[in-house]
């Protein structure tokens, strides 16, 4: 997410903790490195200026030392996306949530994630189908609601105000009501006319904007003019894991009065994220999103399981079915990458891309190894020896060394287990955490 500008701001902020005192020829220098990173994500430009020259002043009026230069830098970042994370309450019901945007954008997807995300918050949730012009987008969105396990209302009519007429009684006993709208290539008149149309008969709770983060500086326009078009409350910005830039499409949604509400992070009905303008801004300067992380993790992770296995830990006891179901856990939260950069620091090792996937490639070999042991091995990986690793090996399809690998990991963790045992944990991390220093921290 937002990689190269991330990459760059970060050597930025190398810059300010390697300098031995902050004078005006380095704010100069820092100045210019944050425009160029800026400007070469798309953000746009004017703010770029206005935000560079608050920093310069800020910085000289404050007399900023190395750690507050840093705590400027990030405060300005968030003024420019929002100090405080957009909510959107389901005040009523049904709470009628009307999806728009050019084509390409990914509304259909994004109604799956919203379904998803209502869903485990309690709500019954269905999807309306009103594009009338797409080829197989109704088709689409039923097949994206029935990956939520959700009901999706459709109709084979080619006015999308008669379909809503039509189909209202049946969505009167719903919480919340995803409505896909059509799309265009370009924002045109007859589309604006619609737009209108609709919101007047559907007179919507929320009217978001879905618009992909590779859109550049076109976006403000954009932003605008569906503004103006429908009275937009929130944006959604998707794409946000690929290489788009995206800065533009931040910018840009917050220049208007619309505010992001989510990003989205991948083609999966879970790849949505809240955006919190705060942990966003702390994740591409590589000072991690603790409150994100903690989010995923409660999301994904089964609370009884979990608090089981805390009392085994608690205990000193820890098998090779507790790394499994640890493993497991933690492939629940995505790509290692994604979880790296929410953890404080970590970014800043620069592990690279390969590595991570090839760490996630041997999670999946060692899956397949565990899946060839007996329960006894699981329970007991010390009795393993080289007749057995020979066998599992040859049942699960690796060599040998990637079974002494498994057992060599499950080694290094029941270490750590037993530094658990009697011990109260946060005391516990607090020694391990004292003294230790992430590098560009």
């Amino acid at each position: 997410m937002l990689e190269s500008l991330s990459s760059s701001l970060k050597e930025t902020l190398s810059k300010i903790t390697n300098a031995i005192f902050i004078d005006e020829s380095l704010m100069n220098e820092l100045v210019k490195d944050l425009q160029r990173s800026l400007i070469k994500a798309d953000v746009n430009v004017k703010i770029v200026f206005e935000f560079t020259k608050t920093i310069k002043e800020r910085a000289l009026k404050e007399k900023a030392t190395k750690d507050t230069l840093i705590t400027i830098i990030y405060e300005e970042l968030t003024n420019i996306l929002g100090e405080s994370p957009e909510k959107i309450e389901i005040s009523k019901k049904p709470f009628k949530i009307m999806l728009t945007g050019l084509l390409g954008t990914g509304k259909t997807t994004t109604i799956a994630k919203l379904a998803r995300y209502y869903k485990n918050r309690g709500s019954k949730v269905c999807s309306l189908g009103l594009d009338v012009y797409r080829p197989a987008a109704r088709e689409q969105l039923q097949q994206v609601s029935k990956q939520v396990d959700i009901p999706c209302f459709i109709d084979p009519g080619k006015d999308p105000i008669k379909i809503y007429k039509k189909l209202k009684k049946d969505l009167e006993k719903f919480d919340v009501i995803l409505i896909d709208t059509a799309g265009r290539h370009s924002l045109d008149k007859e589309l604006i006319k619609e737009l209108n149309n609709l919101k007047k008969e559907i007179n919507p709770e929320e009217s978001i904007l879905v618009i992909s983060a590779d859109i550049g500086q076109s976006a403000l326009d954009q932003a605008k003019s569906f503004n103006e078009a429908c009275n937009i409350n929130h944006i959604i910005v998707t794409k946000m894991d690929g290489t788009a830039r995206a800065g533009g499409a931040l910018t840009a949604c917050t220049a208007t009065n619309a505010k992001i509400v989510f990003i989205g992070t991948g083609e999966k009905p879970e790849d949505l994220e809240e955006f919190n303008p705060k942990g966003f801004i702390s994740r591409i300067l590589g000072l991690g999103d603790l409150d994100a992380l903690l989010k995923k993790a409660d999301e994904v992770i089964d609370k009884e399981s979990a608090e089981e296995m805390s009392k085994r830990l608690l205990k000193g006891e820890f098998t090779l079915v507790d790394l499994y179901n640890q493993m497991n856990e933690m492939r629940k939260m995505g790509p290692m990458s994604k979880v790296m950069e929410m953890i404080p620091g970590m970014s800043n090792l620069k592990i690279p891309k390969d590595a991570l996937q090839v760490q996630e490639g041997k999670l999946e070999i060692w899956k397949h190894i565990m899946l060839s042991m007996t329960k006894e091995e699981l329970e007991e990986p010390e009795d393993i020896g080289t007749s057995r690793i020979d066998r599992i090996s040859k049942g699960a399809g690796v060599n040998t060394s990637a079974v002494k690998e498994l057992l060599k990991q499950y080694r290094q963790s029941k270490k750590m287990v037993k530094m658990l045992k009697g011990n109260d944990p946060s005391k516990l991390m607090g020694k391990l955490g004292k003294g230790m220093k992430f590098p560009g921290m």
